[in-house]
């Protein structure tokens, strides 16, 4: 089969490897769409410490099953599924405790490759966190499965109320995909932050209550403005910069909570007020990947159409334009590309 294989940092190369094939209780997917993410961006970009280089890479996916594995019960070959690329484990420390989605063997049972034409789906990840693709959904939107569980993950954390007043800072695939889950919780005052027009244009056409450009200055005013002096009820940052972490602090109201969902480099230190902090009772998440229960809720979300999913993938390339895709993510002006083998 055709893949892309990323061979240093900054180097893809498009090579004839072997098809895989399905072990017991997997299945082997015939890729319809692929999508790209900041993760892959960062790995393109720097590597990944968990992907020792030349590797596979791309693991949003959507497809038809091509190959079933020995025990898989609920799936054959011809289905349309969507999937996310891991699966906890059930018997570690971490899942024993709930947290499932720090699982020790998660990134050990994790699909990678899908910037080719087939891809080897994990048993755990079969019998967990893959579902049948519902016909009314195009392959690109079911693609959109696995970010959208990371986000739903992290926003199952705060109380949200419907008055709420939501900053979102970063209006890239993912602060948009926390846009549009809040209004799907009937959260509608969400003001997003952002540095590019293009996305501040998109921010505001999903329906944003307030779109600032960050360029300008003064957004913590606009902040301010727009909720009578206290400060967001909830902020979520979405970039991974550590002065935007620290700076996240200062947006939030007294007995407020922050989200900071951006990872930042591996190494970074941040620095906060201790006085805010305690004082003002400012509560701190940091979500990291998802959970089933986020899986199926992002399922539901996607099948019964109330997200704009479609609006946040920008163009469509072949296979053999991958490294054109990366080029184009690096400029900004864009959200997601669909890789179609």
């Amino acid at each position: 089969m055709l893949a892309n294989l990323l061979i240093k940092p900054g180097q893809i190369e498009l090579r004839e490897v072997e098809t895989p094939t399905a072990g017991a209780g997997e299945v082997v997917v015939k890729v319809r769409a692929a999508l790209t993410c900041g993760t892959d961006l960062k790995t393109f970009l720097r590597g990944h410490p968990k992907f020792p280089l030349p590797t596979l890479f791309g693991h949003e996916f959507s497809g038809e099953i091509a190959q079933v594995g020995k025990g898989v019960k609920n799936f054959k070959e011809g289905d349309e599924v969507m999937s996310v690329p891991s699966g906890p484990c059930g018997q570690c420390y971490f899942c024993q405790r709930g947290q499932e989605n720090i699982c020790d063997g998660a990134m050990a049972n994790y699909a990678l490759g899908a910037y080719a034409e087939y891809i080897r789906v994990p048993a755990p990840v079969v019998s967990q966190n893959m579902f049948e693709k519902p016909a009314n959904l195009s392959f690109q939107e079911a693609a959109l499965l696995e970010p959208l569980a990371c986000v739903l993950h992290g926003l199952s954390l705060p109380k949200l109320k419907e008055d709420d007043t939501v900053v979102v800072i970063g209006a890239g695939a993912i602060g948009l995909l926390h846009l549009l889950a809040l209004h799907a919780f009937g959260v509608r005052k969400v003001i997003v932050l952002a540095r590019r027009p293009y996305k501040l244009q998109l921010a505001k056409k999903l329906g944003a209550y307030k779109v600032v450009d960050v360029n300008e200055g003064l957004y913590r005013e606009s902040i301010l403005e727009a909720t009578d002096g206290r400060g967001a009820d909830l902020v979520i940052e979405c970039t991974g910069q550590p002065p935007v972490w620290e700076a996240s602090v200062n947006m939030v109201r007294r007995g407020g909570e922050v989200i900071f969902f951006g990872g930042c480099k591996q190494g970074s230190t941040v620095t906060f007020d201790t006085h805010r902090l305690h004082y003002d009772q400012i509560t701190i998440r940091s979500p990291f990947h998802l959970t089933r229960a986020a899986v199926k809720q992002s399922y539901e979300l996607l099948s019964d159409g109330r997200l704009m999913g479609k609006s946040l993938i920008t163009d469509q390339f072949p296979l053999n334009q991958l490294h054109e895709v990366f080029s184009l993510l690096q400029r900004g002006d864009c959200i997601k590309y669909a890789v179609i083998p």
